[in-house]
């Protein structure tokens, strides 16, 4: 039999686009290019994988993988879709309480990487330290794993416990942890007290809901006791919510000032963010220490205060987190987390860092579980390469010039390392770092209650180093008593934090730790020599010149100190 031939019409034709789905709508356009054309190529590719592919998988599976792999592709880390479980973690966290390890994290070059352990947590008793990878829990690698999922393995029912390990610079191999799950409470001020008779001290840990009320109350009661000029710690803040860091910002600028300015692709992404009420303490000198874990709320404060003249920021530079998350809602109640806009300072800066270059510059590496993680670069270094590299120069309020590029860069870079027998230490504990810790915590808590009489500000004797010594001997720790007694200082500190919390509270405990800080010792002699913020940053090129330190701000005088004495 012959076959009729016909000849389609363009209307029959545009019909047969219709009924097949949509494969032939808007012609004339590349169909690579058509939203409609992408969208059923994605039906299609579900479809088949689904009645298809070798091993049977469930299509609601399948679209949710979609949405994950086109969220990574977006190369953003603090993007993500959320369930109902998610958004309830995250609601929890952020109103101050919540049950887990107790550890602040994000992902760098590919890995969980810590950022803090929360103060008294089951986490930072067990031992994890800021910069530990995380490269397994319960057995599996968590290469590739975002913080949402590792929220949601990480935590779980109160008294329950979980296996990680970690790889830490300067360790071969990995260090295993077995962790008991807590309740977690976020203190937004954990230790607030006075230095000496006109200089107080107050860590500011987190941006949670009570943080500027919490802040205020500490503030007040230390100028009953006579301050006169303040050291801000937010070293281990690594953001919270952002109406609480615009809050704390308003506690130290003048109405009207500005704090900051988002910028997005959208009109209702584009803000001007500006001071509300008065300085509440216009008479108050401050400096405030930053360092590698400060971030997003932390960066916003002291890029304000920075900008405005109001405090001299002293340690290294920030975290480097400057973009701005909105939540979505969607159906079946999931939420997505979306990147929608920039945050800029008051002078214009962006402190955003490259995604995929972690905070201390360290290259990536390809396996952290058999490659040892680089040293960290250093803020001193950073400030070095920004003004190697020409990046750009921003001018404060008075006129200051402070350095642009990722994170936020100290007036005065202030850091602290461990010394060579310190090290040496570090890597004779290698992976009994978790036992170390325990063995310490034990050890503090028995003395403390083998001494009644004992009295804030007691020193570390000869026999309590012995003591402790002959623990780690009986447990298997063996360190050799010469690398042990060479690091007599950190082992004091630490022995004296430990049994200072056992018995006196953390607050004490974290006085007693930073009577040595470097940082802090730095910023109680800049407001102890000047009666102003002005005259602060006025001695700063000084300062650091005597004492061999790195200037982040006013830099050119930096520079031509250099000229006059190389």
């Amino acid at each position: 039999m012959r076959m009729k031939r016909t000849v389609a019409t363009p209307a029959l034709v545009a019909l047969i686009g219709v009924m097949s789905g949509g494969w032939l709508m808007q012609q004339g356009v590349d169909p690579q290019k058509n939203v409609y054309f992408q969208a059923r190529l994605l039906e299609e590719v579900v479809r088949h994988v689904s009645t298809r592919f070798v091993d049977e998988t469930d299509p609601d599976r399948l679209y949710r993988m979609a949405i994950d792999g086109m969220l990574h592709e977006l190369g953003d880390p603090h993007t993500s879709f959320m369930t109902p479980e998610d958004y309830e973690r995250l609601r929890l966290q952020t109103q101050g309480e919540y049950g887990g390890l107790g550890i602040e994290i994000d992902v760098r070059n590919g890995w969980l990487t810590v950022l803090s352990p929360l103060p008294n947590s089951p986490a930072e008793r067990a031992g994890l330290q800021a910069g530990d990878r995380i490269i397994q829990v319960e057995g599996e690698s968590t290469r590739g794993w975002s913080t949402d999922k590792a929220v949601s393995v990480l935590r779980g029912p109160k008294g329950t416990p979980v296996r990680i390990e970690v790889a830490r610079g300067g360790i071969d191999t990995p260090i295993p942890f077995e962790i008991t799950r807590a309740d977690i409470e976020i203190t937004a001020v954990p230790a607030a007290y006075m230095l000496d008779d006109e200089v107080g001290y107050v860590e500011l840990s987190v941006f949670s809901e009570t943080a500027t009320d919490s802040l205020r109350a500490a503030i007040d009661r230390l100028q009953h006791q006579g301050m006169k000029s303040l050291v801000l710690d937010m070293r281990r803040n690594t953001g919270g919510l952002l109406d609480q860091g615009l809050n704390v910002a308003d506690l130290f600028l003048d109405r009207r000032q500005l704090v900051l300015e988002t910028r997005g692709r959208t009109p209702d992404q584009n803000h001007v963010l500006r001071a509300r009420t008065g300085d509440a303490y216009p008479d108050l000198e401050l400096a405030i220490l930053i360092g590698l874990r400060s971030a997003s709320a932390s960066e916003i404060v002291a890029g304000a205060l920075q900008d405005h003249d109001r405090a001299v920021l002293i340690g290294e530079t920030t975290f480097g987190k400057g973009s701005v998350q909105t939540l979505y809602q969607l159906p079946g109640n999931n939420m997505l987390r979306l990147t929608t806009a920039r945050w800029y300072t008051p002078s214009g800066r962006s402190i955003q860092k490259p995604y995929g270059i972690d905070a201390h510059g360290a290259a990536a590496v390809a396996d952290a579980g058999e490659t040892e993680p680089r040293e960290p670069a250093g803020a001193a270094l950073d400030v070095e390469q920004k003004l190697e590299e020409g990046v750009a120069t921003y001018r404060t309020s008075k006129g200051r010039m402070v350095l642009g590029g990722g994170g936020i860069t100290p007036d005065l870079v202030v850091m602290d390392t461990l010394t060579s027998a310190e090290q040496r230490l570090v890597q004779a504990i290698g992976e009994d770092w978790s036992r170390f810790e325990q063995l310490l915590y034990a050890e503090a808590v028995e003395y403390a209650q083998q001494n009644s009489n004992l009295q804030p500000g007691f020193p570390v004797t000869e026999a309590m180093l012995d003591r402790f010594h002959a623990s780690l001997e009986r447990e298997g720790i063996a360190i050799d008593r010469e690398v042990y007694d060479d690091a007599y200082d950190f082992v004091s500190r630490r022995l004296v934090y430990e049994i200072s919390v056992a018995k006196f509270g953390r607050e004490e405990g974290w006085r007693r730790l930073m009577e040595n800080d470097p940082r802090v010792r730095s910023a109680a002699e800049l407001l102890r020599t000047s009666s102003s913020v002005a005259e602060a940053f006025a001695l700063l090129p000084a300062y650091a010149e005597e004492r061999g330190l790195t200037l982040g701000s006013n830099w050119q005088a930096q520079r031509e100190s250099r000229v006059r004495h190389p």
